[in-house]
C-alpha cells in the first residue's frame, strides 16, 4: 500500500526538480534603435532604451520559451511631409516623437551551438503608456493605444549573462488620426541580461 503513494511522490519530485533546473528568471536592459515607417516620418533611426525582466522555461534539449515584460521607448522624427498631410492639426514646434510602450514579447529560442548561441523568434504585444502630446495642436492622441509586432534575433549565453540582438517589425497601423498615411514601428534592439 505504501508503494502506491511512494511512486507518485517520487515522480512529482523528479518532475519538479527537472522543471526548476530548466527555469530561470532575470532582468535586462538595452538600447532601441527605431523609427516609425510612414510618409510623415523621416527615414532615419533614433535611439531609445528598454528595461525589464525575462524568464526562461526549458522545453527539452533544443528549445526554451522566453517571455519578457519590457518598458520600451521608441523615438522617431517627423518629416516635412507631415505638415502637408496634416496641415490643419500639426503643431509646428514638435519634430521628435517619443512613444513609451509596455511590451510583452513571447519568444521561442532554438539552441544552435549547445547553450552558447540561440535563435529567437516570436510575437510582441505592446501597450502605449505615453506619447508626445504636443505633436497635434489640440494635444490629442496621434498614435493608437497598442501595437503588434514580430521579433527575430540571436542571443548569446555566457554563464548567467545574456547578450541579445533583435529586429522588431510592427504589423499593424499605429496612426490614430486618420487613414491617409499608414505608420508602423520597426527597429533593432540590443540588450544585456542577467539570469538569477
Amino acid at each position: 500500500m505504501k508503494v502506491k503513494f511512494l511512486l507518485p511522490l517520487l515522480a512529482c519530485m523528479f518532475v519538479s526538480t527537472v522543471t526548476m533546473a530548466q527555469f530561470h528568471i532575470g532582468f535586462k536592459g538595452g538600447a532601441n534603435i527605431t523609427k516609425v515607417d510612414g510618409e510623415s516620418f523621416k527615414d532615419k533611426f533614433s535611439y531609445g532604451y528598454s528595461l525589464g525582466v525575462f524568464a526562461e522555461i526549458g522545453l527539452g534539449e533544443k528549445f526554451h520559451l522566453q517571455p519578457e515584460v519590457l518598458f520600451n521607448q521608441y523615438s522617431s522624427t517627423v518629416d516635412s511631409n507631415y505638415r502637408h498631410v496634416y496641415q490643419n492639426i500639426f503643431s509646428s514646434n514638435q519634430s521628435k516623437v517619443k512613444l513609451n510602450y509596455l511590451s510583452i514579447p513571447i519568444l521561442l529560442n532554438y539552441k544552435l551551438l549547445g547553450n552558447f548561441l540561440s535563435l529567437q523568434a516570436g510575437p510582441q504585444f505592446s501597450i502605449l503608456m505615453d506619447q508626445s502630446k504636443n505633436l497635434l495642436q489640440n494635444g490629442g492622441n496621434a498614435f493608437s493605444k497598442g501595437d503588434f509586432a514580430m521579433v527575430g534575433g540571436v542571443q548569446l549565453k555566457l554563464s548567467s549573462i545574456r547578450i541579445s540582438g533583435r529586429y522588431v517589425v510592427g504589423l499593424n497601423d499605429i496612426n490614430d488620426i486618420d487613414n491617409q498615411d499608414k505608420w508602423k514601428n520597426q527597429g533593432f534592439q540590443v540588450g544585456v541580461g542577467f539570469a538569477l
